[in-house]
């Protein structure tokens, strides 16, 4: 696929001006960014997505990358001319390099893994994050038709009616909780062929609550890098009660190596952090995981995120789940906190103004070194539109509340 084949199926109009320079886009309403975006692909300079609430301090990290690529090109040429920003695998801001081939392939891979032809997609999350911008880049390249929805609009009980045809939709996971709680939202979920869920760990009374009413979700496992999802979970397996993040997509190769570290290569994957260019190398993720006897990824967490205390090992996401299965947590973080006699101490950060949680109740299944040593409330939750959680935020508050 050329550039240009992509530009017109994403609906660019004809005849316009074709744009050589760098395109920064940073537009929260996704009608507007579906219309500036086809448009910024039409021309041949490079795309650079950004999010329209970024502070000073971010500003400070994209402009000077932008204008270098005004003055001296685009390293790597005409190819991986867009640039999607992502926290990075190792932390720090970074602009991710894909382009049409790589968009392609993902499309074509997740096509022939849930067997659909055409893709009806609604789109809540965030177009400048890849997992709202592939929502609609599935439906754009497949003849499919794309519905942009304000989430809190969803949530308030205003949903799009389902045409003909099938239709999914991207949630993360405190999306899919706060519908649930409403029986009118769970009624129309269930119209849906597939919800897929992601942008950070599904607890497992989550996963249970939407098997429970009939929901066919999909757990899946990408990332900026891969332009999305490179395994998924079908919802029929979903729903027999598997839990895993699901079997690779036809796109894709994903192995874990001798560490434990899941490594993917294939045809979707980046080229590279913007002004570096790479090609044609597998991508190890530091994402730590390993695949069952069936084929299937199941995600250990975060290779860097272990928790050394004592001596011993402890997993975040582990002490996470066990903490939200408690039933006194409305969102909860695990981090490992520098400590003069454990080397690192477990820490428990969740929302002020939430319910004090009773905390024997909710560690009494954990063993004593998985629990955590200290409970602090944060005043301002830095989870952000996708749904991620900045730990690196929250490690930050908790060292100014600690003070």
């Amino acid at each position: 696929m050329e550039r240009a084949e992509l530009a017109q199926l994403l609906g660019a109009a004809a005849g316009g001006v074709s744009q050589t320079a760098p395109v920064f886009l940073a537009e929260r309403d996704g009608r507007s960014f579906v219309t500036q975006f086809a448009q910024a692909v039409a021309g041949s300079g490079p795309v650079f997505l950004g999010d329209p609430g970024w502070a000073e301090i971010q500003r400070a990290w994209w402009e000077p990358l932008v204008a270098a690529a005004t003055v001296g090109g685009t390293p790597g040429g005409d190819r991986a001319w867009l640039m999607i920003p992502t926290g990075g695998t190792s932390g720090g801001m970074r602009f991710v390099r894909h382009d049409q081939d790589s968009i392609s392939a993902a499309v074509r891979g997740f096509c022939s893994h849930f067997g659909l032809t055409r893709v009806n997609a609604i789109g809540v999350l965030p177009l400048y994050h890849v997992s709202g911008l592939m929502a609609w880049m599935r439906s754009a390249l497949t003849g499919g038709t794309f519905l942009p929805w304000d989430w809190k609009q969803l949530e308030a009980g205003q949903r799009p009616a389902l045409g003909d045809g099938d239709w999914v939709i991207s949630l993360v996971p405190t999306q899919l909780q706060r519908l649930l709680a409403s029986p009118a939202a769970v009624s129309w979920l269930r119209g849906l062929r597939v919800i897929f869920l992601g942008g950070g760990p599904v607890w497992p009374d989550l996963a249970d609550a939407a098997a429970a009413v009939g929901l066919r979700v999909s757990l899946s496992y990408g990332l900026t890098e891969t332009a999305a999802m490179v395994t998924a979970l079908r919802p029929d397996e979903f729903l027999s009660g598997a839990r895993t993040s699901g079997s690779a997509l036809a796109h894709a190769r994903v192995t874990v190596s001798d560490d434990g570290t899941i490594v993917v290569g294939g045809e979707s994957l980046f080229h590279g952090y913007y002004p570096e260019y790479r090609d044609g190398r597998e991508f190890d993720t530091g994402d730590l995981g390993r695949i069952d006897a069936s084929g299937q990824l199941i995600v250990l967490g975060r290779r860097d995120a272990v928790i050394i205390t004592g001596g011993k090992k402890v997993q975040p996401l582990e002490v996470e789940a066990v903490l939200r299965a408690s039933g006194e947590f409305d969102d909860v973080a695990v981090l490992g906190v520098p400590h003069p006699e454990w080397g690192e101490e477990v820490v428990a950060f969740y929302p002020a103004g939430a319910r004090v949680p009773n905390r024997p109740l909710a560690v009494a299944s954990l063993p004593g070194f998985q629990r955590p040593k200290r409970f602090v409330a944060v005043p301002n939750w830095p989870r952000n539109a996708q749904g991620k959680l900045d730990r690196e935020a929250l490690r930050r508050a908790g060292a100014e509340l600690g003070r």
